[in-house]
């Protein structure tokens, strides 16, 4: 059975290991593990999507957050008032404890998209979960819509391979705008405001 990092149940045997990462004038260290999206390694598109979202404000949600590393760079260079969540309960807890090694303060959920989500917020990144299919990602898309405060921002990260034009189709249909941010070799950070 492969053991895919967007499932509830982890069964790859854990193996933690330390990336280091750099943004701003601060140094960040991040714990990661078998099981969970980028193992031992920081991901180019999550690194992309943290250098092309400008100074924000307010409150974050960083949506299938692995082990935080987008949500926790963005809190501590902007400020902002953390809550990370994923389905995914190891990444749950290395969200956590990277959160308190980085000293900052975060709410952390085990959530399905956005099933046990209460809250609204002024910014929702997401860094989707390719390989747990359209369905999946479109409810994230319609989730992050209706936890948007109004005036809030959706940022997302993807491959034009990947499915970066019906992603962009989809969030236009839902805002009535689509902002590409970046592109580059084939790579697109989308912004919608609500």
């Amino acid at each position: 059975m492969i053991d895919h990092y967007f499932s509830s149940e982890v069964t790859a045997e854990s193996n933690p290991q330390e990336v280091i990462y750099e943004f701003g004038n601060h140094k960040y260290c991040f714990t990661t593990d078998n099981g969970v999206f980028s193992v031992g390694k920081i991901d180019s598109a999550s690194d992309i999507l943290i250098q092309t979202i400008t100074p924000i404000n307010g409150s974050l949600l960083d949506m299938g957050c692995g082990y935080g590393l987008i949500g926790i760079v963005l809190a501590k260079e902007y400020g902002l008032q953390l809550t990370q969540a994923d389905i995914n309960p190891r990444a749950v807890d290395l969200s956590k404890q990277n959160a308190i090694k980085n000293k900052i303060a975060s709410t952390v959920l085990q959530s399905d998209a956005f099933s046990q989500i209460t809250d609204f917020f002024d910014i929702i990144a997401i860094n989707p979960p390719i390989h747990a299919g359209k369905d999946v990602i479109f409810a994230m898309y319609d989730g992050a819509y209706k936890h948007l405060n109004m005036g809030g921002a959706l940022y997302i990260v993807i491959l034009k391979k990947h499915g970066a034009e019906s992603s962009r189709l989809h969030i236009l249909e839902l805002f009535g705008n689509c902002e590409i941010m970046y592109k580059k070799k084939g790579l697109y950070v989308f912004k919608a405001h609500k």
